[in-house]
């Protein structure tokens, strides 16, 4: 993971990040874009645009764009991949443009431009984005009713006993959820999927293990704060469903950001990334998510202003 100040200095052995970021990718489980294709149509544009110094780099790409190109072309297959060209694309146009801004930097303007593109270009098809949503519904819900079909089937019980109502019920309400904040979380996921296909592009194509920098090192610009005031003064106004879930999204993706600046914050203060510190996180997250996942947002809400990792290292300096 990279901050986001221009030249910042690089730190070897970073694959605990990329790691973490494919997981995180994986976890998301956004309708779109898809991990596989964000990473590797992202990946591609990077081989063909960047330098490469190693020539596995193309073969890994040639398998790449074979995967890429698999599946039955309907639903959302053509909107996954016209995204993840979007993104990739901002992506490579950054890093030529500013090739010694931080990763991050460019990642979340890559996300910015797309995100204008994408919305000028549904606004000119009439129906498009009322198409998208809709087929992101049907698909989450058939992955729940595949999921409580499977539940019930693989019990062992005599005779088969469906899932409780209530559990059900919460199971449906947690994937309207989902199909509610879907672009938030296909923006943690596309930021999360450049991470992975910028560590591979650095590690294959140029043999360099400087692609992100750890956890511990994890900010972004300050006044990216005022879209997380913004989301909540939308998510609480009178102004309509659209513009209420608007501001839900830009505080879903804004706040899981600052969840993540605030656990780097504690990465910080607790020695750094270790494996074990990453295995109680990661343990702690599932036993107390809600109360690890607040805190850890009123932690990186708070770096905005006390800079804690600042004023840590001018005490020492």
């Amino acid at each position: 993971m990279d901050g986001s100040k221009p030249g910042a200095t690089p730190v070897r052995g970073s694959w605990p990040s990329a790691v973490a970021l494919f997981l995180l990718t994986m976890f998301l489980l956004a309708p779109v874009p898809r991990p596989s294709v964000l990473i590797g149509v992202a990946y591609v544009l990077m081989i063909v645009t960047l330098p490469v110094r190693r020539w596995p780099a193309y073969t890994l790409g040639a398998l790449t764009v074979v995967l890429i190109l698999t599946g039955e072309r309907e639903g959302l297959w053509w909107v996954e991949r016209g995204w993840a060209v979007l993104v990739g694309g901002w992506f490579i146009a950054l890093t030529l443009q500013w090739p010694t801004s931080g990763f991050l930097a460019r990642a979340l303007g890559a996300l910015a431009g797309s995100g204008v593109v994408a919305a000028v270009l549904l606004a000119g098809r009439s129906g498009g984005w009322e198409m998208i949503d809709w087929q992101v519904t049907e698909q989450l819900g058939g992955r729940v009713s595949a999921f409580i079909t499977e539940a019930e089937r693989s019990t062992t019980l005599e005779p088969r006993r469906t899932l409780a109502p209530g559990m059900v019920s919460l199971i449906y309400r947690a994937s309207e959820l989902q199909a509610a904040v879907f672009p938030a979380l296909a923006g943690l996921a596309s930021l999360a999927g450049l991470g992975v296909a910028w560590w591979v592009y650095m590690r294959i194509a140029l043999d360099r293990d400087e692609g992100l920098l750890p956890l511990r090192e994890f900010r972004f610009n300050d006044h990216l704060v005022w879209l997380f005031i913004a989301g909540l003064t939308l998510a609480m106004s009178d102004g309509g469903e659209g513009l209420r879930r608007t501001g839900w999204n830009a505080m879903a993706f804004m706040g899981a950001l600052y969840a993540l600046r605030g656990a780097a914050v504690i990465a910080f203060f607790g020695g750094g990334q270790s494996l074990f510190g990453l295995f109680v996180l990661a343990l702690a997250l599932l036993l107390v998510a809600p109360v690890v996942v607040t805190g850890a947002l009123v932690i990186g809400l708070g770096d905005t202003w006390l800079d804690l990792r600042g004023r840590a290292r001018a005490l020492m300096a």
